[in-house]
C-alpha cells in the first residue's frame, strides 16, 4: 500500500490515481493517515461476498490493529514528479 501526504496529493492528483490503480493509497494529513484512495474496481470488490462495506472495513481495521501494521518507509511513498 502506498502513502502520500495531502500536500503531495493536491500537487499531483494524477500520480495518486496511477498509484491507486496498483492498490490503495493512504493519504496523510499532518503525518497521520486520514483518507484512502482506491480504484472503483477495488472498492466494488470490497462489497462482494454478501458482507456490507462497513462490515468489511471494520474487519480490516481490527486486523491492522491486531497485527500491528507499521508505517511505510519514505522509499515506499508515492513521490510527486
Amino acid at each position: 500500500m502506498a502513502t502520500m501526504s495531502a500536500r503531495e496529493f493536491n500537487r499531483d492528483v494524477s500520480a495518486a490515481k496511477r498509484a491507486a490503480d496498483k492498490g490503495a493509497v493512504v493519504i496523510t494529513d499532518h503525518g497521520e493517515p486520514a483518507y484512502v484512495l482506491m480504484s472503483i474496481r477495488d472498492y466494488r470488490r470490497l462489497g462482494e461476498s454478501g458482507a456490507s462495506l462497513v462490515e468489511r472495513l471494520s474487519v480490516l481495521t481490527i486486523l491492522e490493529v491486531e497485527i500491528g501494521i507499521g508505517r511505510l518507509s519514505r522509499r515506499d511513498s508515492v513521490q510527486a514528479d
